[in-house]
């Protein structure tokens, strides 16, 4: 959110006509309604997680505000429940991010650098925006859940490429025996053992799940060496060499012991990851898309179905892993919510094959937790599409054997390829929306739209109101020139000794001018020309319980 010039709380006294509670600090919410007033249809599908990767790349679902906003509306239309959009990439936020700032002098990547090989001229010129507001506002707007996908983890650059972070922090690559950066899959690479790349990347989310109220954040099968040969970088063989009376790492990468005191390392910031992040939003969604097991051990030295199994009683403490004696993952348990393992087949056979094997392995390491085991299924990418039929199998078969949804690679598939497919598939205008299983049917409501009101004495105010307003936490959302942006948050709560009445205050900038009582309703006053105004659950206080 837009916050940085924040001028302190919005006071109102708000005489408001008596609704249920919405969005308050107890998670309960009120029926949701649209823009235009009138609540949904109270048919649900039976829930599943529903989604799909959207990319800055490889296609144009968020190449501009106006896509963004018709890429989010079709996505709810074809029948999706949840987003995950790309949010950190080849050494940049897709939003203002202080904590990179820090580190390497800019808050996002700047013009003309390239984001991807692909970049074209005109790609490269535009200007930076702040992507993770923009696609968040409206992916909410059309009820879908938001997962922040820092898709690039420790994953620094396209080899093909220069970023400052390359430039700038050599000491955090990774390297192999001959101290070559760059890892076999063309990727540079932070090393994940090292204390500040670790802290680098848990900090840039940690900023963005306070700024942002997004439903959640994944991380990809990049948190880890990126090969098996890496892991030769000084740090690395100083710290093995440390914990195995100053023997150095042995020339093998496969040597038994060096590769599972390096699992052992992936598995630590794991944990570490997962409690930092519980301590300071309990209630988001933590999701791994990883590489299919236990191909991704052999070569990524990852075990993310163990992960699965783990409980409060394998948390980090502390005194035992080093940490500061107040740091804020202790008592966290390290468990992440969803498992979505990167499926990606060219046929329906080679998919079966290997679905299967993810769910033998999630039964036999993983506590049987198949409920939170979710297909990453492809459809397009190299090589040839993936067929309809081939698609739809893969769906059902996952739905048969317990899985608890599907995500689709990628946007370009859905939106492309597959969109009447899809949307005669889920058929929503007869078997109603699927709710994702990990939230609240009604988590992420329809806005609720305010009017605007007879003209403002200054010609360069406006005057916005709504006739009344559920108690709870809002962000005030405002359109120009097609974009809608975060302008301001707010809170109603309802004042039991006056009927109808209550309190809006809220964490504001210079756009929110001030509020009057305007019964039956709420007034705000907004320095600029806008052509519409929305008011968005804010569900950043609440403290959703994780399944079960």
């Amino acid at each position: 959110m837009q916050r940085t010039s924040a001028i302190g709380a919005l006071i109102l006294a708000a005489s408001l006509i008596a609704t249920p509670a919405c969005a308050g600090s107890s998670g309960a919410s009120a029926e949701p309604r649209s823009a235009a007033g009138s609540p949904p249809s109270a048919r649900l599908a039976p829930a599943e997680v529903r989604g799909t990767w959207v990319t800055t790349t490889a296609n144009t679902a968020i190449a501009t505000p106006a896509n963004s906003a018709a890429t989010m509306r079709t996505l709810r239309e074809i029948g999706l429940n949840t987003v995950y959009v790309e949010t950190w990439k080849n050494g940049y936020t897709q939003y203002p991010s202080e904590a990179l700032r820090r580190v390497i002098g800019v808050d996002r990547r700047p013009n003309l650098m390239p984001q991807d090989p692909s970049d074209t001229p005109e790609q490269l010129k535009r200007p930076a925006r702040d992507l993770l507001d923009e696609t968040l506002i409206e992916a909410h707007r059309n009820q879908l859940l938001y997962i922040g996908w820092f898709e690039f983890g420790f994953m620094a650059a396209h080899a093909s490429t220069d970023n400052h972070l390359r430039r700038m922090k050599p000491e955090w690559l990774s390297r192999d025996i001959k101290g070559n950066e760059v890892a076999k899959n063309g990727f540079v690479w932070m090393n994940p053992l090292h204390p500040e790349a670790r802290r680098f990347l848990l900090d840039i989310v940690l900023e963005a799940v306070d700024k942002y109220d997004m439903d959640g954040v994944q991380l990809d099968d990049r948190i880890v060496w990126p090969y098996f040969d890496m892991g030769y970088d000084d740090y690395t063989r100083k710290a093995y060499a440390a914990e195995h009376n100053g023997k150095e790492p042995p020339a093998d990468p496969k040597d038994p012991e060096w590769t599972r005191w390096r699992i052992e390392k992936v598995n630590e910031y794991s944990k570490m990851f997962v409690q930092e992040i519980r301590a300071k939003r309990p209630g988001l969604q933590i999701s791994l898309s990883p590489a299919v097991y236990p191909w991704c051990l052999e070569f990524y030295l990852l075990e993310w179905p163990k992960w699965a199994a783990w409980t409060k009683s394998d948390a980090l403490s502390p005194p035992a892993a080093g940490l500061p004696s107040d740091w804020p993952g202790a008592g966290q348990t390290p468990r992440w919510d969803e498992y979505i393992p990167q499926v990606y087949r060219f046929s329906y056979d080679a998919f079966e094959k290997t679905w299967l094997d993810q769910v033998k392995y999630m039964n036999q390491l993983g506590a049987g937790r198949l409920k939170d085991l979710i297909a990453g299924i492809r459809l397009v990418g190299e090589g040839k599409d993936s067929t309809w039929d081939d698609l739809r199998k893969s769906i059902e078969l996952v739905r048969k054997t317990g899985g608890g949804g599907h995500v689709h690679w990628f946007s370009r598939g859905v939106l492309d390829v597959f969109p009447e497919q899809l949307t005669k598939f889920y058929n929503v205008k007869s078997r109603g929306h699927a709710p994702n299983p990990y939230f609240p049917s009604d988590w992420r409501p329809a806005p609720i739209a305010l009017r605007k009101s007879e003209p403002a004495a200054d010609a360069a105010e406006q005057r916005w109101v709504t006739d009344a307003l559920p108690a709870g936490n809002y962000r005030i959302i405002a359109r120009r020139d097609g974009v809608w942006r975060t302008v301001g948050t707010a809170s109603y709560q309802s004042d039991a000794s006056k009927p109808g009445a209550g309190t809006f205050s809220g964490s504001i900038n210079d756009v929110v001018l001030d509020g009057t009582a305007k019964s039956p309703g709420v007034e705000l006053r907004l320095r600029g020309a806008f052509d519409a105004v929305e008011l968005l659950v804010d569900r950043r206080p609440d403290k959703r319980s994780p399944r079960p």
